[in-house]
């Protein structure tokens, strides 16, 4: 159904007329006649009695009516709720990530985006790192995603944020004879709990790995940072997460130090006005800058 057609046929019932309607409308008295006209030829029926000086509305065309203005009204609607999303007034916007980086920087970047835009819901999907990070992103089910940017991002937008300095984070009576920095070749001969089913991460501090030195392979943070606090292994994470998130644990660095970088990635393309926001608050950029 034409929504011009039912915009006129609305005005000609509200202003009484062809010739009242039409100057309302901005349109010829006669382009207007002969939209009716068409919109009735459209439906097959008669909307207007037009034996007497005013139109009146036939059984179908009241029965019309109805169905006319919960259309005009249903698109009013529609424009708003575009209008809201387009000037981040409402909203969400889908972002992916996966455990290294639930914590940190994810929560600090989704604190600053609602500063900036209270109105927008933010969703945060897991993945199975950097590559399903990537698949999220090519099959719609988020714009951006968080991820260590030293893995491949072939195809994608990337924006760098940040560089996390990876510490070992330990029970005090595990430390004790340990120095600070800690050469890697030591921390090899050091029970670890870390997340082996991480590919990313695996990686990562495979330089840590020695021949039986993970005592439990373990894919939750919140359970690694307790198996910590326990003292049943050390495990590598950012310093700012062993900071505070571990409390009353060791805090060593790595000798070479072993840092991770950090960004956003996105498919290639114009984003959306909530992901350019939240690539805005991310950087601490305005928006369009």
């Amino acid at each position: 159904m034409d929504l011009h057609l039912v915009t006129y046929f609305v005005a000609v019932i509200d202003h009484g007329g062809i010739t009242k309607a039409a100057q309302a409308l901005y349109i010829s008295q006669p382009s207007l006649s002969q939209a009716i006209r068409t919109f009735e030829r459209r439906l097959d029926t008669t909307l207007f009695d037009r034996t007497g000086r005013r139109l009146t509305l036939t059984e179908d065309g009241r029965t019309l009516e109805v169905a006319a203005r919960r259309i005009l009204a249903d698109v009013e609607r529609a424009k708003s709720k575009v209008a809201a999303v387009r000037e981040l007034e409402a909203g969400r916007i889908q972002i992916v990530t996966y455990s290294a980086f639930s914590v940190h920087p994810v929560v600090e970047l989704v604190r600053r985006f609602r500063t900036r835009h209270p109105g927008i819901m933010v969703s945060i999907s897991d993945s199975d790192g950097p590559a399903g990070v990537h698949s999220a992103l090519r099959r719609g089910e988020a714009e951006i995603g968080v991820t260590d940017l030293s893995a491949e991002h072939a195809g994608m937008i990337t924006v760098p944020l940040l560089e996390q300095e990876m510490v070992l984070a330990l029970h005090p009576d595990l430390a004790a004879e340990l120095p600070d920095p800690v050469p890697r070749e030591i921390v090899r001969k050091v029970p670890l709990v870390i997340d082996l089913g991480s590919p990313a991460d695996a990686a990562k501090t495979g330089e840590l790995l020695g021949s039986d030195n993970v005592v439990v392979d373990c894919a939750h943070p919140t359970a690694i940072w307790e198996f910590v606090m326990r003292g049943t292994g050390a495990t590598v994470v950012p310093r700012l997460v062993a900071e505070k998130q571990i409390p009353g644990a060791t805090v060593l660095r790595l000798d070479p130090p072993l840092r991770r970088p950090v960004g956003l990635v996105l498919r290639a393309g114009e984003p959306s006005p909530a992901a350019a926001a939240f690539i805005s608050a991310a950087t601490g950029t305005k928006p369009g800058a």
